[in-house]
């Protein structure tokens, strides 16, 4: 069960949460952000990748810091990510999922090797 005093921010691939995770529920914690990233596993996270995600979600963390956690900076956070996100896809660093439920190249269509 989800705490009405949650505050979250959700975009495609990027959830943001005022939370923590104990036994696999969100308990409201105005205090801690939780990142949930690609649920529908539309992208291949390789570790690297993922921990430079991760690493940005800190820096806008540590950036808010002193700032209230309203859903308009967890929506800034949530889209700062998103466009990170859109980055690393352009950059060939991440892939798209083709075992995904769904293709729709939310991102933008496939990265494919030139040809001469």
């Amino acid at each position: 069960m989800v705490d009405a005093s949650l505050l979250k921010s959700t975009t495609r691939h990027v959830r943001v949460f005022t939370a923590r995770v104990e036994d696999g529920e969100l308990i409201a914690d105005p205090s801690q952000l939780t990142l949930d990233l690609d649920p529908d596993n539309e992208f291949l996270w390789e570790v690297s990748v993922l921990a430079k995600v991760q690493q940005r979600f800190r820096e806008l963390v540590a950036a808010s810091a002193g700032h209230d956690l309203s859903e308009y900076n967890l929506r800034r956070i949530g889209s700062e990510l998103e466009g990170f996100i859109r980055q690393l896809l352009q950059a060939g660093e991440l892939r798209y999922n083709p075992g995904a439920r769904v293709l729709n190249y939310s991102m933008g269509l496939p990265r494919t090797p030139e040809t001469p």
